[in-house]
């Protein structure tokens, strides 16, 4: 059996533009993906911080360096320029699979550099919450 689980995940990026004209994806800047393994086309469900909007979109590669992470097409209404968002990015894995995968987490600064990059083990998070139990 095959579970979804997460995959990578880009941690308040700050919106550098949003474009409702534009036919439709998220622009990301090249170093946030190399740092994920996420990459372009990549399906990505995207969290809105300030107001709880989520939306379903695919990856476009901005510039390097350049911190650019624009909202296109008709789910540029949902967000706006100096929103932070979450880009969640997820694979379908076998349960042999979950155990080895370490999803890594960028966490931006307000420049959309990386400012921490964390790589979590589920197999950790199910044994916190083992312990967590009366």
């Amino acid at each position: 059996m095959l579970r979804e689980v997460l995959f990578a995940k880009i941690h308040r990026a700050v919106v550098t533009g949003c474009d409702p004209s534009y036919m439709g994806s998220v622009t990301i800047d090249p170093d946030l993906l190399d740092a994920t393994g996420m990459v372009v086309n990549e399906k990505v469900l995207v969290a809105d911080c300030e107001n709880g909007a989520r939306f379903e979109s695919y990856i476009f590669q901005g510039e390097r360096g350049s911190g650019q992470v624009r909202v296109n097409g008709a789910a540029a209404n949902l967000t706006r320029n100096g929103h932070h968002i979450l880009i969640m990015s997820f694979a379908q894995m076998t349960p042999d699979e979950m155990q080895q995968h370490r999803p890594k987490v960028v966490i931006c600064d307000e420049h959309n550099a990386i400012a921490e990059l964390i790589e979590y083990s589920p197999a950790e998070a199910q044994a916190a919450v083992a312990d967590m139990s009366p």
